[in-house]
């Protein structure tokens, strides 16, 4: 009787895929282009399997990459050689305005769909008038602490980046004089690539330093508020955090976290379901908070990421591609992703959602840090954005690095995206 029921359940749930997706044609072979953090990979397949088993097509991931610059660079080196053996490309929340000539509309596919997801999002990938990109789940990043730490010697999550500072160094001390002498006090991604952009960008706006670039295209960035943010963080750097984090990425600082290394660590939603696995050294003793201030009354910042799928107008299987995408942005797929690897759904539904919040209790909660999220100017720089941020980061590490003082390099950094301005973004 039971296994009637499953097999009754897997028929009716196929059958309503069918008349989504639509019957298959001729089978087709897909290829998905994605960088992949986490346990994001091995999810993959069981992700597409429904969507596969409905239609007979199939879909192998290419991995990218972790980093999401170098991802950048090898999808523009595809896409303007027109590359037709890439199906769909799994794309930042910032590359809309910058790949959008090479993408499907898809406007008139997603006209039931789009309207239940955010819809802040859903213009974020719009250029033009064009849907480009389907959001398949959205992203903030917040403060990792360790409450058992934190519990042990009476201190409470930072409000500030100097209380961080402060109780971080406390902690770390104490702990090594107890014989931890690879514990650290904080953990964040230092390297020189987008994601230091995205963490500077949350210690400049959180001390009232601005977006880099301002919504009207006005430069911002050389400030007392961000010399004073980047001069902050470069205190880190020795201290509270390892000399090695100006390499590191989400992966690096993950990897020191999990091992139990880290009193506090900066990274997005995915690292929240990897620290409570059965292989974590901190299972059940972490919590998660918004990222600290630079002083009372500022604003926490969390940068905006979050990511969507494109279908490239190159293809040569693009009833497929769309099938698939629509799929994937799609609640069933959105709700496996939430409970797999405790990404943020872009569906507003979702939330409320008792399976999600039964498996990934934090993302409920995550809506506080969502916010407070602060997006990359990519809007305002449009084509522009991949240089600007190019220029931030290197601006930022040489700072961090102790290559000039943080006055000194913001100063440059105007001259020089004032030169890339030029008449107008």
């Amino acid at each position: 009787m039971t296994i009637m029921k499953g097999r009754a359940v897997r028929a009716t749930a196929t059958a309503a895929m069918l008349a989504v997706f639509g019957a298959p044609l001729a089978a087709e072979e897909l290829f998905y282009v994605s960088g992949a953090v986490g346990n994001a990979v091995e999810n993959f397949k069981t992700l597409v399997k429904p969507w596969e088993e409905a239609t007979g097509n199939t879909v192998t991931l290419v991995p990218m990459p972790a980093s999401t610059t170098d991802q950048f660079g090898q999808y523009r080196l595809w896409l303007a050689a027109g590359a037709s053996d890439i199906d769909l490309y799994q794309t930042d929340v910032i590359w809309a305005p910058q790949l959008a000539d090479h993408f499907v509309d898809l406007t008139e596919a997603a006209k039931d769909l789009a309207p239940q997801h955010f819809p802040s999002i859903i213009e974020s990938q719009t250029v033009n008038g064009k849907l480009v990109a389907l959001p398949i789940f959205t992203d903030a990043p917040a403060l990792y602490y360790r409450k058992d730490l934190l519990d042990k010697y009476g201190k409470s999550p930072p409000k500030t980046w100097a209380e961080l500072a402060e109780t971080a160094k406390m902690i770390q001390d104490a702990e090594r004089a107890e014989g931890k002498a690879d514990l650290w006090g904080f953990v964040w991604q230092g390297n020189a690539y987008e994601g230091l952009t995205c963490n500077a960008l949350e210690w400049v706006k959180s001390f009232g330093g601005g977006q880099i670039v301002e919504p009207d295209g006005t430069i911002s960035i050389n400030n007392e508020n961000a010399v004073a943010a980047l001069e902050a963080a470069k205190s880190w750097v020795g201290t509270i955090s390892p000399d090695g984090v100006l390499a590191y990425q989400e992966e690096e600082a993950r990897g020191v976290w999990q091992t139990g290394n880290a009193v506090f660590m900066r990274n997005w939603p995915y690292a929240y379901g990897l620290g409570n696995g059965d292989d974590s050294a901190v299972k059940g003793l972490f919590g998660v908070t918004t990222l600290p201030v630079g002083k009372e009354g500022d604003t926490s910042a969390a940068t905006l990421g979050g990511w969507n799928v494109a279908v490239s107008k190159y293809s040569t299987k693009q009833e497929a591609a769309i099938s698939l995408a629509l799929y994937l942005a799609g609640p069933e797929a959105q709700k496996q992703r939430a409970i797999a690897e405790s990404n943020l759904p872009t569906i507003i539904s979702l939330y409320d959602d008792a399976d999600i919040a039964a498996a990934q209790p934090i993302i409920p909660q995550w809506k506080d840090v969502f916010l407070n999220a602060v997006p990359r100017p990519s809007a305002p720089t449009l084509g522009k954005y991949n240089e600007v941020s190019a220029k931030f980061w290197s601006a930022v590490h040489s700072t961090l690095s102790g290559e000039g003082s943080a006055a000194e390099n913001l100063e440059l950094l105007e001259v020089d995206l004032t030169d890339l301005k030029g008449s107008g973004w």
